[in-house]
């Protein structure tokens, strides 16, 4: 907290937060400014999957801690196009090591976006924050934060980025927040590795989910949510027995 009676910590601290917020501003800027987008898109992936594939075999460590770099860069960065990247992890290292080279990487850019939003707008938010759903979101967040970030996570949808934001504004712990997203994606990093050793055979992202696959991240999303669900029917009972 930056504190009057120490002018020289808090000027630190304000440089350290616009230093911060150039570095999101111009990383995003640029990505739009050089045409990032039309890198991360399917065609492009296709068009390009013979020179990536073979620098990945010839080049594997490097291709490898690339693949992650890329990644959690673009999921710090809010970047567009983390499905097709994930595609390609998972057609340059198949599905193994591509659901790992992803878990890691996009676990690494989330807690990454979510350190700096908490640094540098949650005192200001979370005052702000204080009345209707906001509050309540953020009492669920204090009562049960692992089960309702699952919730967020298994749920498709969200959008990966909003859910990576949005805990940074409520109580919930570093280390909750860490395990929540390495359970959370885990099943969608699996799927997505899986599919993009099928590359060759999709033709556009509408393809790549299923009725019956959103439905089962829907029903892991709510599965998640029962010891909440559990724990608010027992608090009732729990009352009476008291009085």
């Amino acid at each position: 907290m930056d504190s009057p009676a120490n002018p020289t910590m808090a000027t630190t601290h304000r440089w350290i937060k616009l230093s911060i917020a150039t570095l999101f501003i111009s990383g995003i800027s640029a990505f739009f400014i050089f045409g990032g987008d039309d890198f991360l898109s399917l065609n492009a992936l296709r068009d390009n999957r013979d020179a990536l594939l073979s620098y990945t075999q010839e080049h594997y460590t490097r291709a490898l801690l690339l693949a992650i770099l890329i990644y959690a860069v673009a999921t710090a960065m809010s970047f567009p196009g983390a499905t097709v990247l994930s595609l390609a992890v998972g057609f340059l290292f198949g599905r193994w090591a591509g659901t790992a080279i992803i878990l890691i990487a996009a676990t690494l850019g989330a807690t990454l976006v979510f350190l700096a939003a908490r640094y540098l707008f949650a005192d200001t938010l979370r005052k702000k924050l204080n009345s209707g759903m906001a509050a309540k979101l953020i009492k669920g967040f204090n009562d049960d934060a692992l089960h309702y970030l699952l919730f967020l996570r298994l749920v498709p949808i969200f959008p990966f980025w909003l859910v990576n934001l949005a805990p940074a504004f409520t109580p919930i712990k570093v280390r909750t927040y860490v395990l929540g997203t390495i359970i959370g994606i885990l099943p969608g990093c699996f799927i997505f590795a899986n599919l993009g050793q099928s590359l060759g055979r999709i033709e556009s992202l509408q393809q790549l989910l299923s009725l019956e696959t959103l439905l089962a991240f829907a029903l892991l999303g709510l599965f998640a949510l029962v010891p909440v669900m559990i724990k608010k029917l027992r608090k009732p009972v729990m009352n009476e027995d008291n009085q």
